[in-house]
Order: C-alpha cells, then structure tokens, then sequence
C-alpha cells in the first residue's frame, strides 16, 4: 500500500497542494493527541482570525508545520539524527507553551509518563546521564545498512525506542511521529512527505499507548509492530482514497464552474487558489482576481450559493469562507472492512 500511495502521487497534478493540506492535518492531529484543540480550519486561518483563548493551541499547530517542514528540508543535506531532531524540537518548541522546557536540548533530569509524580508514573524513562549512549545506540540502528530487516520493521522499532527514551521534557511524541516520515523519506520508501500516521494513533490512541506499554512490561515486540504495521496500511489506503477524491472534486467543480458563463474565468482562477489555501475573504478574492469588491463579493455568493464555500465567522462583515468540500476530504476517515468490501 505505501508502494502503491508513492506510485500515486508521481503521477497526480498539483500534488503540492495535497501535501500542504496533509501537512497541515498531521499536525493538527499530531497536536491533538497533546491535547491541543485546534481544527482543521482554525489552522487555515491567519492569527488575526482565531478567537484569542484559542491563539496558543493554534500556535503550537504553526511551529508543528513549520518545523515538519524544515526537517524534510533539511534530510537534503542532514541524515536522520540527534542534530536534526533537535533542530526540529526547538522550532517545534519556542514561543509556545514547554518553551521553557529546553527547546533544542536532550533533557538533563529525569521525566515520566502518566501520572502526577514519579511514584504513581505510568512508565519511568531512561536516566538523563543514559541518554548520549542511548540516542547514539539509536542513529546507529536507523544506519545499519547490514541488518536483515525490513525498512518499516526499522521505522516502527525506532520510534517506540526513541518514545521509550523520551529524550526531551516535552514534545517527544510529535517528534517521535515525525521521525517515522523523515526515516521514509530518507530511505526512499516515499518520494514526498504524503503520509502521516497521527490521525491513525490518536484513533486508537488507547491500543497505540498499549501497543508501547506491552513491549516495555512484557519485551513483546511483535504486537507493536503488527499494529504500526497496520497503521501504515490503512493510513496509505486512506491517502490513496483522499487523492482520488480530489481529483474527482476538481473535475465536478470544474465542470459546474462551466455553466457560470461570463464569470466562469473569475471563478476557475478562484478555485485553482483555493485548493492552495482553501480559505477567503472577500477583500482576499478581491485582490486575488484583480476585480472590484462588489464583484468579488457577488463570485464568493455564486460559489457559496453552488455549496462549495462556506461562511464559518457569523458576521455580517469581515466574513471568512472555506472551501468546504475540499477540507471535509481530510477530515473524512474511510476505513474498508476487507472482509465484505465495505467502507466505513
């Protein structure tokens, strides 16, 4: 399925515009298992927009984006490593909440997992003086060319290594997320960064915490990696479908975009921008077009009338629309029940 999901997007036009949209839910589900509650659509908005209470969650979902990007970015010159995750976890970090939490520093005291203190901890991670042995341990593994083991077998054993480690005082399960897209990558397992597997987890985040906890209580590794091996195949079925249905939306938009007439041309040019930031203003379109504001004003109603905007502020004025069809494709979760061809 990862094979089939990386042919897939060699040969699917404006990619770029899903990867930018996947990009932007990964890390809104990423953030979400933390316990951040920003959207999907919040996301999409610039900081001006976003109600006050909510700026910091949002904030945190922008250094995620920020920071997956500069991590792909930098597999260009940078192999998977201690480096490069620290560099990515202090972008993930500053300015936000855990910002005074070491951004960009391997931890030097003890944390836990679960629980108020130490005593009553779900799990106790390794000793901070552990750690520069562990990590090397780590990248060592990830660049073993000569161990005779499957590449997802690698990526699934390192993260639950470095979640086990827990490295930093905060931020390591983002980070130990992201670290199984920058292994594909690098490995040339995916050509781009198309599949994320957060959604996936805080699914069933229930049986992932599981999954990890029986490998550390009872050193039975196989159940976690049948589950992460899972999470890759549904994830990529998942992708696979997501693609698809874009391309068929583009065709039908396009199509009754069509039957516009005179303003068919003003509104084409209109959608091709919103499957790169599927959400508007009127003043934005305005400028996007080169057009006057009533007339802007008059195309965002005709697409809205159409059921392919809508308004999400509530107000009369300063109105924000989204590209609801489109968005609603990375939000909808279709699982396929292989033993009677059904799709949930």
């Amino acid at each position: 399925m990862l094979g089939e999901l990386n042919a897939y997007a060699r040969f699917v036009p404006d990619i770029d515009f899903f990867i930018r949209m996947h990009e932007i839910k990964e890390a809104t589900a990423s953030s979400r298992i933390e316990g951040t509650k920003t959207n999907l659509d919040e996301a999409l908005m610039d900081a001006e927009d976003i109600m006050p209470e909510r700026r910091d969650d949002w904030q945190e979902v922008q250094n995620y984006i920020q920071a997956m990007n500069h991590a792909v970015n930098r597999l260009e010159k940078l192999p998977v490593s201690k480096r490069l995750l620290n560099e990515t976890h202090e972008i993930l970090l500053s300015g936000v909440r855990g910002e005074e939490k070491q951004p960009g520093a391997i931890r030097e005291s003890q944390n836990w997992i679960g629980g108020a203190t130490l005593k009553d901890a779900r799990f106790i991670p390794p000793a901070h003086q552990d750690l520069p042995d562990l990590l090397t341990d780590l990248e060592e593994f990830l660049h073993e060319d000569d161990l005779n083991m499957s590449l997802l077998v690698k990526a699934g054993i390192a993260h639950y290594q470095f979640e086990t480690i827990h490295p930093y005082l905060d931020g390591n399960g983002r980070i130990g997320r992201l670290l199984i897209i920058l292994y594909l990558i690098e490995q040339k397992l995916l050509d781009r960064p198309i599949l994320y597997l957060s959604q996936f987890f805080d699914r069933y985040k229930q049986e992932y915490y599981e999954a990890l906890d029986t490998v550390r209580a009872q050193n039975d590794l196989e159940q976690w990696l049948r589950f992460f091996l899972v999470g890759i195949t549904e994830t990529s079925r998942q992708a696979i479908h997501t693609l698809q249905s874009i391309q068929s939306l583009q065709e039908t938009h396009r199509q009754e975009i069509l039957k516009l007439g005179r303003r068919s041309e003003n509104a084409s040019a209109l959608l091709e921008r919103l499957y790169t930031d599927p959400i508007i203003s009127v003043s934005e379109a305005a400028e996007e077009l080169d057009v006057t504001p009533p007339t802007a004003n008059s195309l965002v109603k005709e697409l809205h009338k159409l059921g392919m905007l809508k308004e999400i502020t509530g107000f009369s004025r300063n109105r924000i629309f989204i590209y609801e069809p489109y968005i609603r494709l990375f939000t909808d979760y279709v699982v396929e029940d292989n033993r009677n061809g059904r799709e949930n």
